[in-house]
């Protein structure tokens, strides 16, 4: 049997990939340069003033201050360079485009479970088109993971209890591996699986033969009304008792302490699973704990539900858009990139 080639390098297949690679192969090539320049130095100092017999003795060293200057002030530029470079490259990474189309998420010993906001879902694999910006929000129902493409050189824990982003923008079609890069208990190395990336008209394609699932938005709202959450957050504020929601999502929020939050992923999810954590100015402690009686998935799902929730917006006949509307259909998806971008 034939064993596979293992590359040095994996593939490069993102737009970030490239600066990463960029980086690395500086971090490399000045350690690489000042490992070299120092051994051939020690060498040469060790034949030289090698002690040539018994009761030789060496003459004193002064010192120099313009030398001890040399070789303070040139690794310090070095290593300046390295932390600007390194945080540009990490800021960009860590910093999703606002038209990226967002994808849910939810790590389990030992899968990855994945939504797409038109409602396809995927087991251990993630298909995405090929030149869009493609934005994760992730969480995990157990035990912390690590959702690491090496291919695209993204790579993030999954923290139970809170949402991490991550974006990528794939360029080039193909099948790439997707990893669990923490160690999260028995059957760790096989939380494995594969990021599938599709030209754009193959993925929307793709999209179409998988369009008979419920998108996560319209799963929330059904949610939402299940748990008689309408009775008191009534979308444009009709409820009375707690605060409207309708255009909350990314909006800044005043709290009863005089604070101010913004209201997003964390912020709403904290709300529904601890409500007292910061109450909403004007409205008293009545909502109670939703904690162990919706998942992760469908905490997700609500979210989704509140960032389709659109702000009046004056019509033809005086009438304002309806709050559930969301993209259902690929070409939706294409142009309007996420729910939470219209």
């Amino acid at each position: 049997m034939q064993t596979p080639w293992i590359p040095f390098i994996p593939p490069s297949a993102s737009t970030l990939s490239g600066k990463v690679d960029a980086l690395y192969f500086y971090l490399v090539g000045v350690t690489v340069f000042f490992t070299l320049l120092i051994w051939g130095v020690l060498s040469y100092f060790v034949i030289k003033y090698r002690r040539r017999n018994t009761y030789e003795i060496p003459r004193p060293v002064a010192g120099s201050h313009k030398l001890e200057t040399i070789w303070s002030v040139i690794p310090f530029i070095i290593a300046m360079t390295m932390f600007a470079w390194g945080a540009q490259v990490f800021f960009e990474q860590w910093r999703p485009p606002a038209n990226a189309v967002e994808i849910y998420v939810v790590g389990k010993q030992w899968m990855w479970k994945i939504q797409h906001t038109t409602g396809q879902r995927e087991i251990n694999e993630l298909h995405v088109p090929v030149g869009r910006k493609i934005k994760l929000i992730m969480t995990t129902e157990d035990v912390i993971h690590d959702f690491f493409i090496p291919a695209f050189r993204i790579k993030a824990d999954v923290v139970p209890g809170r949402y991490t982003t991550l974006w990528f923008e794939a360029t080039k079609a193909g099948r790439y591996h997707l990893f669990c890069a923490e160690y999260c208990g028995m059957n760790h190395s096989g939380m494995i699986g594969s990021v599938v990336a599709l030209e754009p008209t193959e993925f929307d394609d793709w999209l179409s033969g998988n369009s008979s699932q419920q998108s996560p938005a319209v799963a929330g709202q059904q949610i939402y009304s299940t748990l008689g959450c309408v009775s008191c957050h009534g979308a444009a504020g009709e409820g009375g008792r707690g605060p409207a929601l309708e255009g909350i999502f990314g909006k800044q929020v005043s709290l009863n302490n005089g604070q101010s939050i913004i209201a997003d992923e964390a912020y709403i999810r904290e709300s529904i699973v601890n409500p007292q954590a910061k109450l909403v100015n004007g409205f008293g402690p009545i909502m109670p704990t939703f904690q162990g009686q919706v998942s992760e998935e469908q905490l997700l799902q609500i979210l989704a539900f509140i960032k389709s929730l659109q702000s009046e917006v004056p019509q033809a006949a005086g009438r304002r858009a309806s709050p559930a509307a969301v993209p259902t259909s690929p070409a939706q998806v294409s142009a309007a990139g996420s729910p939470a971008n219209r």
